[in-house]
């Protein structure tokens, strides 16, 4: 037989402060605010935002939700815009005009990475917040590859056509290492450096993957699956924290990696594919992409403590 506490629930507890570890959905009353609060659960959103000044697709992206930088892209061009949280600014373009490019670092301390105009591209150009510079070639020339790291830690894998191939970045030169277990281009990546990293989706040599796999600073590791399969997607986040959103075929599907599993959350607003990402997990940007589009979107999550009130 049920109990009275389970069907009515039990008396809501006086704090003289706000518990130091409530549990998600907890309800509790602050005698010395004399509030009703409450935990909420932590859920994302994405928000529009103001778009960048030239629409663009295939194109390396970097930074944070407040501080972004988005460069290249296809059709083919050297067009550099900078994100501050509100607007895109445009500034120096990229030396080498290409898209399906692969980006890393911030928006003062970028990595343009391969790429393709008329061929494959082995260029790599630094970035120091004004303008770009000519830095050492990867060692093979890549398009629509995964990347992970910073300006002078960085990691890129798989490309088109479809590979395996990994190659690290140490700040000045680039070396082949430990290759993916499974080739594929288009792929998603991210990672705060290059001793650890994330790879998943992206083109397999038969169809559009759900595939992830680890980086460990030595080799991949093939764990959890996504949910729904994605080529062309934006990320954002780390290893063990990441976002991965938009892509193709789906358009809006958004995913969190909780360095375990895969969960669906909120989709885009705008459906797109070949788009930029920068930020973190719970702090990201979303921009351009197929269309062609120059639609900007912010990631957050809401909840956490919460004063109830009354009419």
């Amino acid at each position: 037989m049920a109990e009275y506490k389970g069907i009515h629930g039990t008396k809501i507890q006086n704090y003289t402060s706000d518990p130091d570890n409530p549990l998600r959905g907890q309800v509790w009353y602050n005698s010395t605010s004399n509030s009703l609060k409450f935990d909420a659960p932590l859920v994302g959103a994405w928000a529009t935002a103001n778009n960048m000044n030239t629409a663009r697709v295939y194109f390396g992206s970097a930074g944070t939700q407040t501080a972004a930088l988005g460069f290249g892209g296809y059709p083919p061009t050297g067009l550099t815009e900078s994100y501050n949280g509100t607007n895109w600014t445009e500034v120096n373009d990229l030396n080498t005009v290409r898209g399906y490019l692969s980006g890393v670092g911030t928006n003062t301390a970028a990595l343009a990475i391969g790429g393709w105009a008329t061929f494959n591209s082995q260029f790599t150009e630094s970035w120091n917040g004004t303008n770009w510079t000519a830095v050492n070639t990867l060692n093979v020339a890549t398009n629509s590859s995964g990347q992970a790291g910073t300006n002078t830690s960085a990691l890129v894998f798989g490309s088109s056509p479809k590979d395996t191939k990994t190659e690290l970045w140490n700040g000045t030169n680039w070396t082949e290492v430990n290759n993916l277990n499974t080739a594929r281009a288009y792929l998603g990546g991210c990672g705060a450096n290059n001793t650890a990293a994330l790879a998943f989706g992206g083109n397999n040599p038969v169809s559009s993957s759900v595939l992830t796999e680890t980086w460990n600073g030595t080799n991949w590791t093939e764990v959890n699956d996504q949910n729904t399969s994605e080529t062309y997607m934006g990320s954002a986040g780390i290893s063990t924290s990441a976002l991965e959103f938009g892509g193709a075929p789906n358009g809006a599907a958004t995913e969190e990696w909780n360095g375990t599993n895969w969960t669906e959350v909120a989709d885009l607003n705008t459906s797109r594919s070949g788009l930029g990402g920068a930020g973190t997990q719970t702090a990201a940007l979303a921009f351009g992409g197929s269309g062609v589009t120059a639609a900007t979107e912010e990631w957050n999550i809401a909840g956490g403590i919460v004063t109830i009130t009354t009419d």
